[in-house]
């Protein structure tokens, strides 16, 4: 019996691994092997949302954070976000709020709500697994594969491979979206030029920067999100 999309992400998700170098004072993490309950919150997600064999478009994020992904094991979504909108509890002690998860669930209940955006669509990350940088005296902060130019050559065929895996899953190739119009956009679009994961790639503002410097004007937004979603081929 072939897998369901759901399985097939818990599994690539439980066997993510890199093995290659990364730059002084940053680390790569591991939420579902590190984290207290992201890897069975992530399977609950996954089995709930994805219970099936249908075709997906994907949205590409930067990678995981730390109070999103890093802490649920699900992209753009915190705690808050894990219990009022997927309806899955969380019991871990660390309770997260994080921009970027406000601004996706606000566009997914304007969407039609979670299992319907789910049915069309699968958030993932260009590096799959995410980073954080050592600051001293115990204090980390989130770190983006594109911060330096060492850290983007040492994890590039990592990212590239992974998805290219994805993309095997049945997603529909023929519109793809990149979160965040700078760097991310940039680094997607060369590597869409020569590996082909995209007929067409649409380019969308990151929820992170979108509540951060432009909160007001969230509905126009979510607006524009809605209309490069329901683009036809």
């Amino acid at each position: 019996m072939p897998m369901t999309f759901g399985e097939k992400v818990i599994d690539f998700n439980t066997h993510l691994h890199f093995t290659g170098r990364l730059p002084a004072g940053i680390r790569m993490m591991y939420p579902f092997e590190e984290g207290q309950e992201a890897r069975g919150i992530m399977e609950q997600f996954y089995r709930k949302f994805y219970n099936d064999n249908g075709e997906r478009r994907m949205l590409v994020g930067i990678n995981p954070g730390r109070f999103g992904a890093g802490v649920t094991g699900v992209p753009f979504t915190d705690t808050k976000r894990l219990t009022e909108k997927a309806g899955i509890s969380f019991q871990g002690g660390l309770q997260t709020h994080e921009q970027s998860a406000v601004f996706v669930h606000d566009m997914i209940d304007a969407y039609g709500g979670l299992k319907k955006f789910c049915r069309h669509f699968y958030f993932t990350s260009m590096c799959p697994l995410g980073f954080v940088m050592d600051k001293g005296k115990g204090r980390e902060v989130n770190y983006n594969y594109y911060d330096t130019r060492e850290l983007t050559s040492l994890v590039y065929d990592f990212m590239i491979s992974k998805l290219q895996e994805q993309l095997e899953w049945g997603i529909d190739r023929k519109v793809g979206y990149v979160l965040g119009t700078g760097k991310n956009a940039a680094f997607v679009q060369q590597a869409n030029e020569k590996y082909k994961f995209f007929k067409k790639l649409v380019p969308l503002e990151h929820p992170r920067f979108i509540m951060q410097y432009r909160s007001k004007y969230e509905q126009e937004y979510i607006d524009k999100y809605l209309a490069a979603l329901r683009l036809k081929a």
